[in-house]
């Protein structure tokens, strides 16, 4: 007979029918929500099995997550040899490993190939077996802020594991929203290739404007959008060069990355990029400067010596004016940011923009709704082409917003192309 916690397999979709799911989990306190996770991705028709460290058993129960998911679950590694039977070299191993939570320790316990746990042992194989894996973070923001960890974490990226970053809310670096993980695994197991053979060139980040040679001017973005974009477009086959800026996410490793620091430096990047190679679609996501300073001074500003400081700034070189004129074949999108508008102003005035700059869709959004913009995991936008047809994202992650701009991109070059071959 059947476990009767599998009745929900399938309820929410399909798309995860026959894959089979290892969910790791580690001695964090949002342990809490892995039966929740291995719920909603058996919602989604996956078949999950558990394994979890000692410390995890701290937690929560073992009897729990075997409630979860209707399997036994590995609390230690026996005769059984219970790693391999999950994800060693045969072709019934896992389709996916999901490490969540992932402590601090465990994060760096794998990335120095060190397996005394179940997880770590179970990750072990998995990368020896190439079975992919999805890491999701949780911990206190100190210890992921710790440059150790990130360094371990980028070496990990490298061997092709993905992260789910964390959301930072009161002084910890907290484990992603449950959607936001089953989502990502939804991607991964059915991802689609369709972006395979196109060239990205993507802008994120923001630009700063030197006022001497210690101080700037900049705004607060944290470049996450565009490294969203980035990220989504790689796994649906693209390759990508991003032009960036000097944002505070990290850009996946098999990035293509050109660092700038001021409007013209990322606008010379651009049109280098641009006149080297043929991109077939250009993201430009970034916070460029609209203003820059008209003559900055020498060296370091002194406030003894000058205690009132008055700034003439000039408008910055607008780079999506640019683009067009040097690549009027490309595929361009471009980004406006509103402050304190009505949905009509936000969509008029981003379109307005999207004509000057020749642009093939516009991504607008107003900065001052609550979660919306810099520094946030979540978007809200409204995605407007040529035609101003509107596509309105409600507030979700910038994931999935990211996912969004993407498919509407590739419908529209697939119209495109359509309509070249009449």
């Amino acid at each position: 007979m059947e476990h009767p916690s599998k009745d929900i397999i399938g309820t929410k979709g399909k798309e995860l029918r026959g894959k089979r799911i290892v969910l790791c989990i580690t001695g964090s306190v949002a342990a809490v929500q892995s039966p929740e996770i291995a719920r909603e991705l058996m919602r989604r028709g996956a078949e999950v099995y558990a394994v979890m460290s000692s410390n995890a058993q701290k937690i929560i129960h073992s009897n729990l997550m075997e409630w979860a998911t209707g399997n036994s679950v590995v609390t230690e590694l026996t005769g059984k040899i219970e790693h391999v039977a999950l994800v060693g070299e045969h072709p019934e191993k896992a389709d996916l490993v999901l490490i969540a939570p992932a402590t601090a320790n465990t994060i760096s316990k794998i990335a120095a190939g060190i397996d005394d746990t179940t997880v770590t042992t179970v990750a072990s194989t998995a990368i020896g077996s190439k079975t992919p894996i999805i890491i999701v973070p949780a911990m206190h923001q100190s210890m992921y802020n710790h440059p150790t960890l990130k360094e371990n974490s980028q070496k990990l990226e490298a061997l092709g594991i993905e992260f789910i970053h964390p959301r930072i809310e009161e002084g910890k670096a907290k484990i992603a929203d449950t959607e936001e993980i089953v989502e990502a695994i939804v991607r991964k197991l059915t991802a689609k290739r369709d972006f395979d053979g196109k060239h990205l060139l993507i802008t994120a980040g923001p630009t700063i404007e030197y006022i001497d040679d210690v101080r700037v001017i900049t705004n607060k973005s944290s470049g996450r959008m565009g490294i969203d974009i980035a990220e989504e477009a790689l796994k649906r086959g693209a390759e990508v060069t991003l032009v960036y800026g000097l944002g505070i996410a990290n850009p996946p490793s098999k990035t293509k990355v050109l660092n700038v620091e001021t409007t013209e430096e990322m606008r010379k990047k651009v049109i280098e990029e641009l006149r080297s190679r043929d991109y077939d679609v250009i993201v430009a996501a970034a916070a460029v400067s609209d203003w820059i300073i008209k003559k900055p001074y020498k060296g370091k500003i002194s406030t003894s010596e000058v205690p009132e400081l008055t700034l003439k700034l000039k408008p910055a070189p607008k780079i999506i004016d640019e683009i067009k004129k040097i690549k009027p074949e490309a595929f361009l999108v471009i980004f406006k940011a509103e402050y304190n508008v009505s949905n009509k102003e936000l969509i008029d005035n981003a379109y307005e923009r999207l004509k000057q700059a020749q642009a093939d869709l516009v991504v607008a959004n107003d900065v001052s709704r609550k979660g919306v913009g810099f520094r946030t995991e979540t978007n809200e936008v409204f995605i407007i082409d040529k035609e101003k047809n509107v596509v309105h994202v409600p507030l979700t992650s910038k994931r999935v917003v990211a996912k969004k701009i993407l498919d509407i991109i590739k419908e529209k070059l697939d119209e495109n192309r359509l309509i070249s071959k009449q």
